[in-house]
């Protein structure tokens, strides 16, 4: 534990209408550089912004463009072409390079951002009787 209530796990990030669909921002959560992405089904996903095979020059994972392989959705990074399976941060393209993936939410309109690495992190909304299981990335309506 690290001393942070709840509340102060999730940080507001922005309104999920300011997010364009399937292009990436990057913000700083928790003193970290994450990419925060929005799929074509309103779904919201957040990796570690750092491009694993850039080294220090340039290009972070924000700059990369939203597409799907067949149900796994990703972002592909032009510059090296590598793609990142935005639920579980694995590279699709060398299985054993990973990126953190954070935790995501998305209430009363506003994406919010949380813990570190939780495979299958898609947004979640607000509690509500037909909400689908944690752990399953969930549509939220655009507001």
């Amino acid at each position: 534990m690290t001393g942070r209530g709840a509340a102060e796990e999730w940080q507001p990030i922005c309104r999920m209408a300011e997010l364009g669909v399937g292009r990436g921002v990057t913000a700083l959560v928790h003193g970290q550089a994450v990419a925060i992405f929005r799929t074509p089904d309103d779904v919201v996903y957040a990796l570690g912004n750092h491009d694993p095979f850039a080294g220090h020059v340039g290009g972070g994972i924000a700059k990369g463009i939203v597409g799907r392989r067949g149900t796994v959705p990703y972002v592909a990074l032009p510059a090296h072409r590598h793609s990142f399976d935005l639920r579980t941060g694995r590279c699709l393209d060398d299985l054993q390079v990973t990126v953190p993936t954070y935790e995501v939410r998305v209430v009363e309109g506003v994406v919010l951002v949380g813990k570190r690495f939780r495979p299958g992190s898609g947004a979640v909304p607000d509690p509500a009787p037909d909400a689908p299981a944690p752990g399953r990335p969930a549509r939220t309506a655009p507001h």
